[in-house]
């Protein structure tokens, strides 16, 4: 077969990107692979074009709705009507008709947790499973920064299914993180494919700023002068869309937020008019840019300091698809990683929380048996966030083999073991970022994956010694595509999206 051909049948591409060809041969050859590729190599492609080619359902697991949702509307809008994204997105009743007419699709998308429905389970079970596909597969290990506990049971979930034939994608896992993962997948055999995390095209930067006054007219300053367009990264969705409106009364009219808080009509459009070229600027929390294929971003800045290095990495990663020189700048203030570690911490039940929904469950006499009519009376008195609830109820009635008690010093064991690897996470951060490192900044970010640098990159970092003026421009295009009519374009997604329920 010859896949060049396949390729342009498909997507219209005449040549794959590094690591394309040899994941999908190996999947095509029958393998269970594993696949590395950096941000912006086009990981989903491995499996939309593998499942193209071979006969059944392409079941894909993804740890985040607006990455679903993205994926879902990317292939919808490539003339695929055979999509399904199965999570809180959709409505009792489509959900409904969607299940029972699940063999006519061929991607279909779920959330982890819903592996937790029987009946989910048994639809799926009479399919025929083309590919099980696990996306940002880095979440199943307890030391990924992203960890999922749903994840940690994907290796069951597989063995009930017949273990089909599995693809796990990931761009960022340490090797620690890559053998816990064909631990818990259960995979005896296996072929993998581990590229270099590094992007050489992106510069890497870091501008150390005395205040939040000078950091926000630095911003300005940034985005005013760079060759366009760009992304600014938040850590906060406040944030996002304050600065938005900030850069917006300082005369920069092409720029608007977009975080998970937003409509889907919204966050449709806001997409659109940037892949579109009507918007330079997007103010985002990191819900942006997974399944946004827009090449030709030349910068991403960071306002505030990433949880982890390997979220750092994802984020720039969406700079310089076309393989163009691109810059990744983060701006730092003294304290702004106490931002990272309320975040950490605000992610984990607190030990009062826990104590609280212990003592509760006891006085109902453990009644555990109870959890559907338990679960929204424990989380309106708890305060527990849904994320909070999903870690604290995997523990709590998960394993009723175990008493309550063992339960809940399991569940306090986790929250302090995840605490304390979020926090070594942010200091890692901190470290690289403070320039506490000798030397090259990538190749201090290419040996925590343990990498060597190998190649001598013009402007590399800011410690290297870098140009910025290289990455300014006199004037930008703001030009748009004249014939690009939003209005029209957004009708016939949102059309699609409802035909493809």
């Amino acid at each position: 077969m010859n896949l060049e051909e396949q390729l342009k049948k498909y997507f219209d591409y005449t040549t794959f990107r590094s690591g394309q060809k040899e994941v999908i041969s190996s999947i095509l050859e029958g393998n269970h692979t594993i696949a590395m590729l950096p941000t912006g190599t086009g990981k989903s492609l491995c499996y939309q074009l593998s499942g193209y080619l071979l006969n059944g359902q392409v079941i894909i697991i993804s740890p985040l709705l607006s990455l679903m949702q993205d994926q879902t509307e990317q292939l919808m809008m490539n003339g695929e009507k055979r999509v399904i994204a199965l999570n809180s997105f959709l409505a009792q009743r489509e959900r409904r008709q969607a299940l029972s007419q699940l063999d006519t699709y061929k991607f279909i998308f779920l959330s982890p947790e819903m592996l937790k429905s029987d009946f989910i389970l048994t639809r799926l079970k009479e399919l025929q499973i083309a590919l099980f596909v696990i996306d940002e597969a880095h979440c199943i290990s307890q030391w990924g920064y992203d960890f999922r506990p749903d994840y940690l049971k994907l290796g069951d979930f597989r063995r009930k299914l017949g273990n089909p034939l599995t693809l796990a994608l990931t761009a960022t896992a340490t090797p620690e993180v890559k053998k816990e993962l064909i631990a818990s997948l259960n995979l005896i055999k296996w072929n993998e494919f581990i590229y270099s995390v590094d992007r050489p095209n992106i510069t890497l930067a870091v501008e150390m700023i005395d205040s939040y006054q000078d950091k926000t007219e630095r911003l300005v300053e940034l985005v005013k002068n760079l060759q366009g367009p760009g992304i600014v990264y938040f850590s906060s969705k406040k944030m996002a869309e304050k600065m938005a409106n900030y850069l917006k009364r300082h005369g920069i009219d092409r720029v608007m937020a977009y975080h998970g808080g937003m409509d889907q009509e919204n966050r449709i459009l806001i997409q659109q008019q940037f892949l579109h070229s009507q918007l330079d600027v997007i103010c985002a929390t990191s819900a942006f840019g997974m399944g946004i294929n827009k090449e030709n971003i030349r910068y991403v800045i960071h306002f505030h300091m990433p949880i982890q290095l390997e979220s750092y990495l994802q984020e720039i990663g969406r700079a310089g698809r076309d393989g163009m020189k691109s810059i990744a700048l983060l701006l730092y203030s003294p304290g702004d990683e106490q931002l990272p570690y309320q975040l950490a911490e605000a992610e984990l039940p607190s030990e009062a929380q826990i104590d609280f929904v212990y003592r509760l469950l006891e006085e109902k006499n453990n009644s555990i048996h109870d959890f559907a009519k338990l679960e929204n009376e424990l989380i309106s008195l708890s305060g527990l966030t849904e994320i909070q609830w999903r870690i604290a109820a995997d523990y709590l009635f998960g394993n009723t083999a175990e008493t309550l008690q063992q339960r809940y010093i399991q569940l306090k064991l986790f929250i302090n073991e995840r605490l304390q690897v979020k926090r070594k996470k942010i200091n890692e951060m901190l470290t690289w970022t403070q320039a506490q490192l000798n030397g090259c900044r990538r190749k201090n970010i290419l040996k925590y994956f343990k990498e060597d640098k190998t190649i001598e990159i013009v402007d590399c970092c800011d410690q290297c010694g870098i140009d910025l003026s290289v990455f300014y421009t006199k004037m930008k295009n703001h030009t748009a595509e004249k014939s690009y009519d939003w209005k029209n374009h957004l009708a016939k997604i949102l059309l699609i999206s409802e035909r493809g329920r």
